[in-house]
């Protein structure tokens, strides 16, 4: 079975996890989606308050080598299970998800496209852009809905990392992307890619 892998990065609060479901959404599990995120290093012999003050948006904060390994296991026809990340307790949870080969592989996250191995294995590479003041606003009303935070938290994390790093290690891999959206709701680069997808699950 051919495996094309679809790479979709972009900075926090930018549209790309819209962009990621809708594609989930429209085709189900005739695709797998991985989330990046999923392979943030576990922390849990950091405590609590030590892990709030980790640089989360450094490309050192996953493990991507274990996401190259496992994808290079889905091309190969091989189920594996991935990590799955607590955002509340911000280390890894004790559960697994499994994936499952299939001949289209999503993987969503911010950093996406940083890693050159990573990117190697992409065969359709995508970046959602937005405009900043949009990201942390969104950010903001995510964190404080779906992860437990609190906005003077969100706010001083934002300015000590997320923000420096998105501009040394997200925005600069845009240079890598086919196809740059503004908005992950952007229904014309939602159809190029759903059109390209409908064609590979489509082949033989």
């Amino acid at each position: 079975m051919k495996t094309t892998i679809i790479g979709i990065a972009g900075g926090t609060g930018s549209g790309k996890s819209t962009f990621t479901n809708r594609l989930k959404e429209a085709f189900g599990d005739r695709v797998t989606v991985i989330y990046h995120d999923n392979y943030y290093w576990p922390h849990d012999d950091v405590p609590f308050e030590e892990r709030n003050k980790i640089n989360y948006d450094h490309p050192d904060a996953f493990e991507t080598d274990l996401l190259v390994r496992q994808l290079r296991e889905l091309k190969e026809g091989n189920e594996v299970y991935g990590p799955v990340y607590d955002y509340t307790l911000r280390t890894r949870s004790d559960e697994t998800v499994l994936l499952k080969p299939s001949k289209v592989i999503i993987v969503e996250g911010i950093l996406a496209l940083q890693n050159e191995e990573l990117r190697d294995l992409m065969d359709i590479k995508v970046f959602v852009e937005a405009d900043a003041d949009e990201r942390i606003l969104r950010r903001v009303v995510r964190d404080v809905k779906e992860r437990g935070r609190d906005v003077e938290g969100i706010v001083e994390q934002y300015l000590s990392t997320v923000k420096p790093m998105h501009y040394l290690y997200v925005e600069p891999t845009k240079a890598f992307a086919d196809i740059i959206t503004n908005s992950g709701m952007n229904d014309i680069a939602f159809d190029l890619v759903r059109n390209k997808i409908e064609d590979l699950l489509g082949r033989e």
